[in-house]
């Protein structure tokens, strides 16, 4: 049995010694079975394929070999012929990704899926994709996000020019390269950028757009041991390159046409959002505002307007990044060459800048202030009709840096936001011009101007040469008849005027009696008051050694005289709340505003012009400083000019010369007298409370028909606690504004005087019942109004004036000191509009103002 087992094994160590090819061949030929169960059972289908491919692909050829060996096909047949030489399940890959490509959003995802598929279709083991950064000129491996499979992640491996890697080299070269051992090739002594630590066979792929613009590089690679790519392989993977330059441009077509869609519908948003609500200028920024972070997916914004006679930017409205904090804050101002916005508003350039603290005209004080982090920043101007109205800047983009097509939808929009804050501008005018006209009508269905028989009434009569203890401060303007005042403001205004401004006696006696007649019939802010006022300026002017220029003098007058015209016994809060017209017109010093505009309405009608031979220039000033004089009457306003003008005065810095310095004094010296009443004597000033507080108290019956509950010095149930409220106001306002007076012009002492001996009156009745309150302060109407104030009679009630007659009449002469004579030509002054020169900074209370 062994003998026999050795001669058969020797055998068959005989025929394997002469197996040759041939001996192979013919075995299978002669064995298909075998053959076949072989193949079934030691050979993968991928291999298969690739054999039955260069089985196709060897039969066909009809030309010579290249210097490799290796054949080289017939280009044109080749391409021609490639469906047929690829195998079906390659083909499907292309059809598979075509079909599917509107769901790719971007070139790096179209080119990241068809690596994928050349890597398939050519049996490689791996493939890595880098994109170019043309303004970097840096080569970007693309890699999916770890958060995100469907998203890509970006991440530098080096200049686009340097070739020591194969990628680097396409990328240089712009040109297919493929080698069997890329360890072994000298080109490549930096291997592959990303990975291939077991990498033996490698091709590039240069991918270039039609327009010849280089796009990137895709890598496949095998493993060692998978075999070398053939030229088959590249010609495989050229051609599905070639077709991804359409592939790729469609993708761009289809996000630009969709971005474009997007963005027009965004834009229809916008404009039907904002142009059918414009409520107000705030409304429409605030929307811009929001609509804009929406567009850019930005973090914050902010928009700033171009104020052109300031030169200056401005905004009223923030954007705090938190849903519930979107309101007006108060209005910020800065140079227009200062800062981002800045530069924008003053070039016109577009900025969009990656890193705002790299720039060196980023403003990193807000930062600093606000704790909030400033990365990136988005700045565009805002036209209208070639003029530069703003700008509107985006701040942090929520997902990287703004990007260019950023840029390109918010250049568009910007367009839709000047058309936008153009038409809300226009809707602001036309509804202030609306509120004006209501209350023109209002106005002139009350109102009119005096009457041809009331002018000829107080010209024949003669006005005084003097005027017995007109000079007093304790001169009772209530025991004036109302006849006589007109009189009294005349030789006022010769008094104090006469010699140094010159007058058309006609226009006086008109204007005069139109202030008169434009005074409503209300308990306390009437003619009455009006012409008290005018006297405690009078008496100011006439008895303090004051430096105010002739001018200034005038203006302080004509201001008084003016000051609560067209009252309606209402305050300003009330206006606001009622939802007055007037309100609407004017945001602040509501009524206040609304005496000055009377004012220069009745300076409008014929024959009223007192300033008629004023100079243009002094003429605006005038308009100027009557305007500032019956503003500082708002109580809202004291408190500020009295910290101010304080601070100067304890320092001993009050310079006359100063006109700043004398617009304050102009401030406290229009509060002053507008109290005068709290500084007159006990039963003048009583007499004027119960018709003070009357007229509060017909303010709180309507409040309370309204259904809304009125503060109780308003509230005519509390009566009995006005001498406490009398104390409060006396100490809180009156005393402190007195105070003040006497610092800067000691003559004033009287007033202050009178305010605390009536302080004390009103402590001794806040002390009694309130029964014995309630009659002490019960108007009788049987009596007639101040009937205990007689003329010619001035009640002293305990107070001693500081100020002697004598003394007085030696200091008329020098109240005038210094004065120049401004008697202008007698001439009629022209046509002239001075609005731009008396109207407030604020947009809302421009008064447009022409003089006949």
């Amino acid at each position: 049995m062994t003998e026999m087992l050795m001669n058969n094994t020797i055998r068959l160590l005989i025929a394997l010694k002469e197996l040759n090819s041939d001996l192979v061949i013919q075995y299978l030929n002669e064995n298909p079975e075998f053959l076949e169960n072989y193949v079934l059972s030691h050979v993968n289908q991928e291999r298969l394929q690739r054999w039955t491919a260069w089985k196709d692909q060897v039969r066909r050829q009809r030309h010579g070999e290249n210097l490799n060996g290796e054949i080289i096909p017939d280009r044109k047949a080749t391409l021609s012929k490639w469906k047929a030489s690829m195998h079906s399940k390659k083909w499907s890959l292309l059809q598979e990704l075509t079909r599917d490509i509107h769901n790719h959003s971007n070139k790096a995802q179209v080119l990241a899926e068809l690596a994928n598929c050349i890597a398939t279709a050519t049996s490689a083991d791996g493939h890595n994709l880098y994109l170019v950064d043309n303004a970097q000129q840096q080569l970007l491996y693309q890699k999916p996000n770890n958060n995100n499979k469907s998203e890509l992640a970006s991440s530098a491996v080096g200049s686009a020019r340097l070739a020591s890697t194969l990628a680097g080299y396409v990328a240089s070269t712009a040109e297919t390269v493929r080698t069997g051992d890329i360890l072994a090739d000298d080109r490549f002594h930096g291997g592959l950028a990303v990975g291939g630590e077991k990498c033996q066979s490698v091709m590039g792929l240069p991918v270039i757009k039609g327009d010849g613009t280089f796009t990137g590089v895709i890598e496949v690679y095998r493993n060692v041991g998978g075999g070398i790519f053939t030229l088959e392989d590249e010609e495989v993977a050229i051609s599905m390159v070639m077709w991804a330059d359409v592939c790729v441009e469609y993708v761009e077509m289809y996000n630009c046409m969709t971005r474009q869609r997007k963005l027009n519908d965004f834009l229809l948003a916008v404009t039907k959002s904002i142009f059918q609500d414009i409520v107000s200028m705030d409304t429409v920024i605030m929307k811009i505002m929001n609509y804009a972070k929406k567009l850019v997916n930005a973090d914050r914004a902010s928009l700033f307007l171009v104020d052109t006679s300031t030169n200056e930017l401005y905004a009223r409205i923030f954007d705090t990044g938190k849903v519930d904090e979107k309101l007006p804050s108060k209005e910020i101002r800065f140079p227009i060459d200062k800062g981002v916005a800045g530069h924008v508003a003053s070039t016109g350039e577009v900025l969009n800048i990656a890193d705002a603290y790299t720039d060196r005209r980023f403003n990193r004080e807000v930062d600093m202030q606000t704790g909030y982090r400033t990365k990136s920043i988005l700045c565009m101007p805002i036209y209208i009709r070639g003029s530069i109205i703003g700008v509107v800047q985006m701040v942090n983009k929520l997902n990287g840096t703004f990007t260019k097509s950023d840029e390109e939808s918010f250049e568009t929009f910007a367009i839709y936001c000047g058309l936008a804050l153009h038409h809300a501008k226009l809707y602001e005018k036309i509804r202030r011009s609306e509120q004006k006209y209501k209350v023109a009508l209002e106005v002139l269905s009350y109102h009119s101007q005096s009457s041809e028989d009331e002018f000829q009434s107080v010209k024949t009569q003669n006005v005084p040469d003097k005027i017995a203890n007109i000079t007093h401060y304790h001169f009772s303007p209530w025991a004036v008849t109302a006849m006589e005042k007109p009189t009294y403001v005349l030789y006022m205004f010769r008094d104090l005027f006469g010699q140094i401004v010159r007058f058309d006696m006609d226009s006086l006696i008109r204007f005069t009696l139109t202030v008169r007649k434009n005074y409503r019939n209300v308990p306390y802010h009437n003619w009455d008051h009006a012409f008290s006022v005018a006297h405690a300026m009078f008496t100011v002017i006439k008895t303090t050694k004051h430096r105010f220029t002739p001018q200034e003098c005038l203006a302080l007058f004509v201001a008084c005289l003016c000051h609560d015209l067209d009252h309606r016994g209402k305050t300003n809060a009330f206006m606001v709340k009622s939802a007055s017209p007037l309100a609407a017109i004017y945001s602040t010093s509501t009524m206040e505003h609304h005496h000055f505009n009377q004012t220069v309405t009745i300076l409008q009608n014929e024959g009223h012009n007192i300033f008629k031979y004023l100079s243009p220039e002094d003429y605006k000033q005038m308009l100027s400083d009557i305007r500032n004089c019956i503003l500082a009457t708002d109580l809202a306003l004291f408190f500020g000019n009295k910290a101010k003008l304080k601070d100067i005065a304890d320092k001993n810095e009050l310079a006359w010369e100063d006109f700043d310095h004398r617009r304050l004094v102009h401030a406290i010296v229009m509060t002053g007298c507008d109290l005068v009443a709290s500084a007159k004597p006990w039963k003048i000033q009583l007499d004027t409370v119960k018709y003070i507080f009357e007229e509060f108290y017909q303010q709180g019956d309507e409040e309370k028909a309204k259904g809304l509950t009125p503060m109780p010095m308003m509230d005519r149930e509390k009566k009995h606690e006005l001498p406490q409220l009398e104390v409060g106001f006396l100490v809180g306002i009156c005393i402190p504004c007195y105070d003040l007076m006497v610092q800067v012009l000691p003559e004033t002492t009287p007033m202050k005087d009178g305010a605390l001996s009536n302080m004390k009156k009103w402590k001794e009745l806040a002390e009694k019942s309130r029964e014995d309150v309630e009659k002490e302060l019960r108007i009788d109407s049987s009596e007639r109004r101040h009937s205990l104030i007689q003329y010619g009679e001035h009640i002293d009630d305990d107070i001693d004036s500081s100020v002697k007659e004598e003394d007085i009449h030696e200091e008329e002469e020098d109240s005038i000191d210094g004065c120049v004579d401004e008697t202008m030509p007698n001439n009629d002054s022209p046509s002239k509009t001075v609005s731009d020169d008396v109207s407030d900074d604020n947009e809302r209370h421009e008064e447009n103002i022409t003089l006949d």
